[in-house]
């Protein structure tokens, strides 16, 4: 056998050497690689005009071993990128209800320094990143993330980063976890493969995930340092008063100060609670809570946002209530009073502002002091700012008001339906459910989620069209045409043929190329586009060697998903980079290790679990006749 695969290696590379339609597409490829690791261009950018050099190449030139247009933009209507875009509106529903901080909140809500609270994090992120696709699962989680810093006094850095690491190595166990998984398994039943299933990964990825976790844990106070973010909410010199009620039969009646997350936000101060009538200043962090507690609270704009975000909290003035408008149409703007106001000289409640404006008062700002009084009674002065609880149409109808200066809808400030938080889960989880037991396929399951989700108004279809990543997708759709070109035009066999050569045709060897040359590919562009790209050439190596694809396929997944080292591999990574404050060292020191620690545990479990069985070598999978003459 192995001197009929060196003859045939022999054979097949002199043919593919007269050939240009290989080395135009390895060079494409190559071009796309380096591109992304200089950071010429933004990636979406790169994969489109690399996808566009190779259909134009083949349009000229008129080579039947370049994909034609269609073939090249048929990755664009493959079924997982679908899934991915659809996966994008469920994590909004569950953001946009609350669903998120319901299930993690209770956990989170009682950490105590960095260990307890990374363990409270990152094994459910790990357990969730199973079932739902990682990036939209860390958005949603980073501002979670920020009240565990707020909470434990511990920067965010050191559970950002973490908290990425934590969703990829997740994302390994199952087939919905990362959108690489997805891809590739799409490309591996598109040629027949059919021995995995939902949880097949998990045999490489729950020993992998628990040895990285227990890494993260005990190696995260030496590796990774303390960071800054870019940009603190410490440095917005605005300080907003605000009124909030604690609501009846809500989470916090009978929690302390601390515990329900009031201590530790950057910037804000508990000034007083009124209770039936008492006013208790200088509240001590043990002041258990009760219901209709007012709270007065002074602090920055970004910390009174992450206010309305709090199950059992709610703003104390009635007026939303009187908004003839739902929840999902409201929103959260802040704008600046003018000499010309009308209300000016008048309290909020004497001048009838929601009357007058459709829009309630949420907050009130003056330069760096306290407003002093309720809100209700707070006296208007020209260059007061503002943060109101109006309708998506207030922007539009008092835009060009003068009565306002310097209108702006506030990030993040989508007001949360806390009503439908159970709603949202119970949605994910028939989800998870039916593509775990395969009742239905997974595009299907998502794609009910999706309009279930909108449906039943978790999110609106605004909120969930704005939450997909337009750029992930087109990077996905371009990968996947590129990859195509390398395996038609022969390049992926060439190059499956060089690392059998490498690894003097052994299996075992092979794997490991096959895994390093993948995950180093991860590293320097996107995890999509490396599995594309590799993908064609692990199939074109187990079919040379006349063994079963599994086991390669695998390795690729898995080496496609172990990016740690760079920012710039997984998004994911590059999502914590400049909230985390985080230098390209910080990777390297904390993220080589890891990837160390996946590629043992992926060695010595893939061949354990898919031992490398002969199978007869399908026609379409030898050398192309044209390749010889």
């Amino acid at each position: 056998m192995a001197f009929s695969i060196r003859l045939q290696l022999s054979v097949y590379n002199i043919g593919n050497a007269l050939m240009w339609e290989p080395w135009f597409a390895s060079a494409v490829a190559l071009l796309l690689l380096g591109g992304l690791a200089l950071r010429l261009a933004s990636t979406d950018l790169l994969a489109i005009s690399c996808l566009t050099i190779l259909v134009v190449a083949g349009n000229v030139s008129g080579s039947k071993l370049l994909p034609t247009p269609t073939e090249a933009l048929s990755g664009f209507g493959n079924t997982a990128l679908i899934t991915v875009g659809l996966l994008f509106a469920v994590v909004a529903g569950l953001e946009f209800t609350g669903g998120t901080q319901l299930a993690t909140g209770w956990l989170l809500g009682r950490a105590r320094g960095l260990i307890d609270g990374q363990l409270r994090l990152l094994v459910p992120v790990a357990a969730l990143s199973g079932f739902l696709n990682n990036t939209p699962l860390v958005a949603a989680l980073m501002p979670a993330v920020g009240d565990l810093s707020k909470r434990t006094g511990v920067s965010s850095s050191r559970f950002l980063l973490p908290l990425s690491y934590a969703a990829i190595l997740g994302g390994m166990c199952t087939l919905l976890g990362t959108s690489t998984n997805l891809l590739v398994y799409q490309e591996y039943r598109a040629k027949g493969g059919d021995a995995l299933s939902f949880f097949s990964l998990g045999w490489v990825g729950v020993p992998a995930s628990l040895c990285g976790l227990i890494y993260i844990l005990v190696f995260t106070r030496r590796l990774l340092p303390e960071r800054r973010p870019a940009v603190s909410t410490h440095d917005d010199p605005r300080q907003y008063t605000v009124e909030m009620t604690v609501t009846a039969d809500g989470p916090l009646i009978g929690r302390s100060i601390e515990a329900a997350g009031l201590r530790h936000l950057p910037g804000l101060f508990l000034i007083e609670i009124q209770r039936r009538g008492e006013v208790l200043p200088a509240v001590a962090p043990t002041e258990k809570l009760q219901s209709g507690d007012l709270l007065i609270l002074v602090g920055a704009l970004e910390s009174v946002v992450d206010l309305q975000k709090i199950r059992g909290l709610t703003p104390a003035t009635d007026q939303m209530r009187k908004l003839n408008s739902p929840a999902w149409h409201r929103q959260l703007v802040e704008t600046v009073v003018s000499h010309r106001c009308p209300v000016v000289g008048k309290t909020i409640r004497e001048g009838k502002f929601r009357t007058r404006y459709r829009a309630a008062v949420i907050a009130v700002a003056r330069g760096d002091q306290r407003v002093p009084g309720k809100l209700g009674d707070v006296v208007l002065e020209a260059g007061d700012v503002l943060l109101l609880e109006a309708p998506s149409s207030f922007l539009q109808e008092h835009g060009n008001s003068r009565d306002f200066f310097l209108m702006s809808k506030v990030d993040g400030g989508e007001v949360r339906r806390f009503e439908r938080a159970w709603l949202s889960l119970l949605i994910l989880l028939a989800m998870v459910l039916a593509a775990a037991t395969q009742t239905v396929e997974v595009v299907t399951a998502a794609l009910v989620a999706a309009i279930a989700m909108v449906g039943f108004r978790c999110c609106t279809m605004t909120e969930a069209r704005r939450s997909i990543d337009g750029s992930v997708l087109l990077v996905i759709g371009a990968a996947i045409g590129i990859g195509m070109a390398m395996d038609k035009s022969g390049a992926a066999e060439s190059i499956a043929y060089g690392l059998l050569t490498l690894a003097n045709e052994h299996p075992r060897a092979t794997l490991a190329i096959l895994y390093l040359t993948t995950m180093l590919c991860t590293e320097l562009i996107t995890n999509n586009a490396a599995a594309l790209l590799m993908f064609p050439i692990a199939w074109t190596s187990a079919a040379s060697l006349g063994l079963d694809p599994t086991p390669f396929v695998v390795a690729v997944m898995i080496a496609a998903s172990a990016s740690f080292a760079t920012p710039f591999g997984y998004q994911t990574n590059l999502m914590v980079y400049g909230i985390g404050g985080y230098r390209m060292s910080d990777y390297l020191r904390f993220g080589l290790p890891l990837n160390a620690i996946v590629f043992i545990t992926a060695m010595i479990v893939i061949p354990s679990v898919w031992q490398f069985e002969e199978v007869p070598a399908a026609p379409a999978n030898t050398p192309p006749a044209v390749a010889t003459e």
